[in-house]
C-alpha cells in the first residue's frame, strides 16, 4: 500500500497561552481519530504548537484506505417467494433499496438462519478525498470556549486564520480550509524571519521553521525553557522555581526563548515574598529565585521571544516593568499595617456575600460561632478558633488584597502578627484556604482545621439550602472542591466527626427560614458520593465504595477504614463465595412481606445438619468479629468472617430455606438475617462483583 507523509499546519494570530498545549494535543487526536474512522493506516505522529501555529506531522499515511467486503443482510430466506413462486413484496423491496433486481440477491447462512442477502465490494477512501473534512473534523472538536469570526467571514475559531498548509506528499492543492486555500507556504518566526517559507517536503517542516528561528515543537520548546532557566539561576547560585503552569504558559508565549537575568533592589524584600511573587508570576509571566533556605532572591528570569543584539536593553526594559508593581505591593503593605484587622471586621457588611445569604458580616458571625463549636472536636482551643474565625476575611478589604487577589489569606496571615495577635491565630488565617486545590497541603493546625472546616461547611450547607447546587459542569461556588477538601482534613487528619452533625451545626448557625428543610442530608449525600472519585484515583473498585456507602455512613474516617477493609477482603479466596451468599440471602429477605417480624434462632427447630453447622460456627465467630467492631478493627472483622463460607455454602446446598412448615421457614430465615447482620455491620458486600 502506497504512503505519504502528511502536514497540516494552521497559522493563526497569537493563540491564548494558557489553552495552547490543550489545543495541540485536541487537534493531533482529531486528525488521527479521522483517519482511524477511515481506516486509514499511519506510522509515527508529531505535534507542534507555538503562539502562532497548530501543527501535525504525521509519517506514512495510507494513501488509500483498504477495500472492504460488506454484507448487507435482507429478510429471512424463507419470505423470499410467496406461494406462487415469485418474488414476495419484502425482496423486492430490499433489493430496490439496494439498487438492484431480486435475482441479484444470494441467500447467506447467519447464526438465526438464512437470510437474503448482497454481497459487494466497498472501495476504499482516498486520503486526498477526504482530508479537508478530516482537518475540518478536528477543528470542530477543539476545546474552545468561544469561538471569533473576523473581517467578512463566517468562518469561526479561536483566533483570526492566516495560512494553511495541508500537504500530502508533494501535493498540497487540497481546496479550502477556515476560508483559507490549502498550500505548502509557513512563516516564520514574526521578527526574525524574512519572508514565507515554501516547503518541498511535510519531513522538512521543523527544520524550516528552526532555521526561521521558530522551534516548533511544543514539549521541545518547554524542556529549552527549562533548561535556559535553571542554567541562568545557577551563575547566580540560586534555584528557579518553575511552576508548571506558568512553564506551560510561558512555552505558549514565545517561539524562539531567550532566558535573562533580571534584578530588583534589595528593599523589597522586606514586603512579603508572596506579593513579590505574585507580581512577578502573575503580571509579568517572570521565574523567581531562592537561596539554598528558601529564602526569595532579589533577582528573576524572563523568557523574551527575541535574540536581540542589546540584551542588556531588553532586561532593563523588564526591571523597569517589574519595578511599579513591587512598588505599589510595598506601598499597600505599608498602607495596610496602620489599620488592624480587628478594626476592619464592620467593613465587611459592606460585601454581600450571596444575595440570599447576606454580607461577609453576616458570614463572620455564622463562622464565629460554627468555628467555636468544632474548635473541641477537633482539638483546637475555642478562643483561638472565634478569634480566627473573626478576623479569617478582614484581608478581603485591605489594599494589598484588592491588588493581589491571590494574597488573601497570607496578607491577613501577615496583618495578624503584625497587630500582635497569637501566632495560632496568624497562621489560621493563611491556612484556612488549605488545601486549595488536589494533592494541596493541609492545613497544619487544630485552630486552622476548625476554621477550615467551618469555612467550607457554612458555604456548602448555605448555596445548597437556597437551592442552587452544583450542576453538571457548573459550580461557581466550587463546593465540589469544598466538599473534597472537608473529606481530606478529616480523614488524612483522622478527625473521626460525624459529617451529618457537623452539617447540622452548620446550619443551625443560620436564621430560621433560610435553610431548606432536608438540606443537610441532601449536602451529606453529596459529600460522601465524592468519596467515589477519590477510591477510583486509588484504583478502588467502585462496588467496594458501594458496598460500604450502602450503609448510609456519615463519619469519613469510618468510611475510610471500611472501605479499605472491604477491598482487602476482595482478595481473600472466599470473597466471592461469600458476596454471591449475601446476595442471595438479600434477595431472599426482601422477598418477605412488609412487616415480617424476624426472632432469635432456635436451637430446638435446627434440623438439617448444615443449618445447624452454620448456627454454630455464626455464634462462634459474632464473638470475635464483635471484639473487632468494637476497636473499628474492620479488615480484621471481615478476615474472621470468611471463615463461614464453608458453612454457608453447605446450607445452600443442603437446606431448603422455603420449607413447607411455617416455624421451620422462620427459623431459617432468623438464621440468614443473623448471618446478614453481622456482614452489614461492616459493608453490604452483596454489592460487590468478585471473581471466585
Amino acid at each position: 500500500m502506497s504512503t505519504a507523509s502528511l502536514l497540516v499546519e494552521l497559522g493563526t494570530e497569537e493563540l491564548p497561552p494558557k489553552a495552547l498545549k490543550g489545543l495541540g494535543l485536541a487537534f493531533r487526536d482529531g486528525i488521527l481519530a479521522g483517519l482511524q474512522q477511515r481506516e486509514l493506516g499511519f506510522g509515527e505522529v508529531q505535534w507542534f504548537a507555538t503562539p502562532r501555529r497548530l501543527a501535525v506531522l504525521i509519517y506514512e499515511v495510507q494513501l488509500q484506505a483498504p477495500d472492504r467486503e460488506i454484507e448487507v443482510l435482507g429478510p429471512p430466506a424463507d419470505r423470499a417467494r410467496n406461494a406462487a413462486g415469485e418474488w414476495s413484496g419484502a425482496a423486492v423491496g430490499f433489493a430496490r433499496k439496494q439498487g438492484v433486481e431480486p435475482g441479484a440477491l444470494e441467500t447467506i447462512a447467519t447464526p438465526k438462519g438464512e437470510r437474503l442477502g448482497l454481497r459487494r465490494t466497498s472501495l476504499g477512501v482516498a486520503t486526498r478525498d477526504c482530508l479537508v473534512d478530516i482537518v475540518e473534523g478536528s477543528i470542530a472538536q477543539l476545546p474552545i470556549p468561544k469561538r471569533m469570526r473576523w473581517g467578512a467571514s463566517r468562518v469561526e475559531f479561536v483566533r483570526p486564520v492566516h495560512w494553511v498548509v495541508a500537504m500530502l506528499g508533494n501535493d498540497y492543492q487540497h481546496g479550502e480550509i477556515m476560508g483559507q486555500p490549502t498550500g505548502n507556504t509557513t512563516r516564520g518566526h514574526r521578527f526574525h524571519s524574512s519572508g514565507p517559507i515554501h516547503l518541498e517536503r511535510p519531513e522538512d517542516y521543523p527544520a524550516a521553521l528552526a532555521a526561521a528561528m521558530v522551534v516548533a515543537g511544543f514539549e521541545e520548546r518547554r524542556q529549552m525553557i527549562r533548561d535556559q532557566v535553571e542554567t541562568e539561576a545557577s551563575a547566580l547560585d540560586a534555584t528557579a522555581v518553575i511552576d508548571a503552569d506558568l512553564l506551560d504558559e510561558v512555552t505558549g508565549l514565545v517561539e524562539w526563548p531567550v532566558a535573562l537575568t533580571g534584578s530588583f533592589e534589595e528593599r523589597f524584600l522586606e514586603v512579603p515574598p508572596e506579593a513579590l511573587v505574585s507580581s512577578m508570576k502573575e503580571h509579568q509571566k517572570y521565574f523567581h529565585l531562592v537561596d539554598g533556605k528558601g529564602n526569595l532572591k532579589p533577582h528573576f528570569i524572563t523568557i523574551a521571544n527575541i535574540e536581540s543584539r542589546d540584551p542588556v536593553q531588553v532586561i532593563a526594559g523588564n526591571e523597569r516593568v517589574i519595578r511599579p508593581r513591587l512598588a505599589d505591593a510595598a506601598f499597600f503593605f505599608e498602607t495596610d499595617k496602620k489599620k488592624a484587622l480587628a478594626d476592619r471586621v464592620q467593613q465587611l457588611d459592606a460585601i454581600v456575600f450571596q444575595q440570599q445569604l447576606g454580607s461577609l458580616l453576616d458570614r463572620t458571625h455564622r463562622l464565629v460561632r460554627l468555628a467555636g463549636a468544632l474548635a473541641p472536636l477537633v482539638g483546637a482551643p475555642v478562643a483561638e478558633a472565634e478569634r480566627a474565625a473573626l478576623l479569617s476575611k478582614t484581608d478581603l478589604v485591605t489594599e494589598m488584597v484588592l491588588e493581589f487577589p491571590d494574597m488573601q489569606g497570607i496578607a491577613g496571615s501577615y496583618y495578624a502578627l503584625h497587630d500582635g495577635e497569637l501566632a495560632d491565630v496568624a497562621s489560621a488565617m493563611d491556612q484556612q484556604y488549605w488545601p486549595k486545590h488536589a494533592g494541596d497541603r493541609l492545613p497544619e493546625t487544630a485552630t486552622a482545621a476548625a476554621l477550615g472546616l467551618a469555612d467550607r461547611l457554612d458555604s456548602l450547607v448555605g448555596i445548597f439550602g437556597i437551592g442552587q447546587p452544583p450542576t453538571g459542569s457548573r459550580d461557581p461556588f466550587a463546593l465540589r472542591r469544598a466538599s473534597l477538601a472537608v473529606l481530606r482534613i478529616l480523614v488524612e487528619k483522622n478527625l473521626d466527626l460525624d459529617l451529618r452533625d457537623c452539617l447540622a451545626l452548620a446550619a443551625a448557625q443560620y436564621p430560621d427560614g433560610v435553610i431548606a428543610a432536608g438540606t443537610t442530608e441532601q449536602v451529606l449525600d453529596y459529600m460522601i458520593e465524592r468519596f467515589r472519585a477519590w477510591y477510583e484515583e486509588e484504583e478502588i473498585p467502585v462496588e467496594v465504595f458501594k458496598a460500604v456507602s450502602a450503609r448510609g455512613l456519615s463519619r469519613p474516617v469510618d468510611i475510610q477504614r471500611r472501605v479499605h477493609a472491604v477491598h482487602a477482603f476482595t482478595r481473600l479466596p472466599e470473597a466471592g463465595a461469600l458476596a454471591s451468599a449475601n446476595k442471595r440471602v438479600s434477595n431472599i429477605l426482601e422477598k418477605l412481606e412488609e412487616g415480617h417480624s424476624f426472632g432469635e434462632v432456635s436451637a430446638d427447630l435446627l434440623q438439617e445438619p448444615q443449618e445447624i453447622e452454620l448456627s454454630r460456627q455464626l455464634a462462634a465467630l459474632r464473638e470475635t468479629a464483635q471484639k473487632h467492631l468494637d476497636q473499628d478493627e474492620y479488615t480484621e472483622a471481615l478476615a474472621s468472617l470468611s471463615a463461614l463460607r464453608e458453612p454457608v455454602d453447605a446450607f445452600f446446598d443442603g437446606v431448603m430455606v422455603n420449607a413447607d412448615d411455617e416455624a421451620l421457614r422462620h427459623n431459617r430465615l432468623n438464621l440468614l438475617k443473623a448471618l446478614r447482620d453481622l456482614f452489614l455491620q461492616v459493608a453490604d458486600i452483596s454489592q460487590l462483583v468478585v471473581s471466585k
